[in-house]
């Protein structure tokens, strides 16, 4: 049974904004309803994610961060997408079950977290069995992810910034590096140490990605090496050479180009230097635009 109260006078994320998201929008730009822009069949996601059959995506609307790069701008910033009940969440996690793909996968699902933890118990009463992926920007409240905690198999968040004054000139956020390493911190409590099945699926375990932005080389090696010195060989490690400028970042000079071979090169060296065991790198890439899905709604 949804706890309204807590969407009465918000607290989900880190914003702790106070907003009765029954009656108006809160900080993340969205209501009590959950939206959702698209659920699909993804093969793009890491080789340990997507697997053979791929990722069962569920991307929602709306977002906490207001990240001035983002790739999904239509639905984070925008809100493109389309409002459904609880119920018929549950009902999409066991469609994409029957397509027979590796997981479920919750694009930004921080927003609606309440919400979510709902349908999965609907879900799993209905028969859902395959792992279940929480796919974060890592803005993240410790205390909401505690409320998920034997529920979510997977936690893929991201490490954005070391350096909060580019969380603040970028994603329009407050104390970014301590919010999010709180957060993985308590994401590897629950799930701990990566499992993989004999084709190399992951069924649990966290994961964490890393964005690398041009001009901002030494900002990917801190986030690397404090991953390393947490957690060593724990936990995976992704690695994205991804960026191209859109959204807002196209009138911002310091990010307004793609990675430079020069740039890949030392951040791809720096890797190898601290001995990261477990993960990927990214290549670099010449159409990354042609990623971005097709929203649905």
């Amino acid at each position: 049974m949804l706890d309204l109260d807590k969407l009465k006078k918000c607290t989900i994320c880190p914003h702790k904004c106070g907003t009765d998201r029954t009656k108006n929008i809160g900080r993340c730009k969205s209501t009590d309803k959950v939206k959702i822009a698209l659920y699909s069949t993804h093969n793009f996601e890491e080789p340990c994610i997507s697997g053979e059959k791929g990722s069962g995506t569920i991307f929602f609307s709306n977002c906490n961060l207001n990240c001035v790069f983002c790739q999904n701008y239509e639905i984070s910033q925008q809100g493109r997408g389309k409002e459904i009940e609880i119920e018929e969440l549950a009902e999409i996690m066991l469609k994409q079950q029957e397509k027979g793909v590796e997981n479920i996968n919750f694009v930004t699902p921080t927003s609606y977290s309440i919400q979510i933890k709902e349908a999965i118990i609907i879900a799993k009463e209905n028969g859902l069995k395959i792992p279940i992926v929480y796919n974060t920007n890592g803005y993240e409240n410790v205390e909401t992810l505690r409320e998920l905690e034997g529920l979510i198999d997977i936690y893929l968040p991201d490490l954005k910034y070391y350096y909060n004054s580019l969380g603040k000139e970028f994603s329009k956020v407050d104390n970014y590096f301590e919010i999010a390493t709180n957060a993985i911190k308590e994401m590897y409590r629950q799930v701990g140490r990566p499992i993989l099945n004999e084709k190399g699926v992951m069924q649990k375990g966290l994961m964490v990605r890393h964005l690398i932005l041009p001009n901002n080389i030494e900002n990917s090696k801190r986030c690397l090496k404090w991953l390393k010195e947490n957690f060593n060989d724990k936990i995976y490690i992704s690695l994205m050479a991804q960026y191209f400028p859109t959204y807002k970042a196209k009138e911002i000079s310091e990010i307004n180009r793609k990675l430079t071979p020069k740039e890949y090169e030392e951040i791809e060296n720096y890797l190898y230097d601290l001995d990261i065991e477990n993960g990927y790198i990214q290549e670099l890439g010449e159409h990354e635009e042609e990623y971005v899905p097709k929203w649905e709604y």
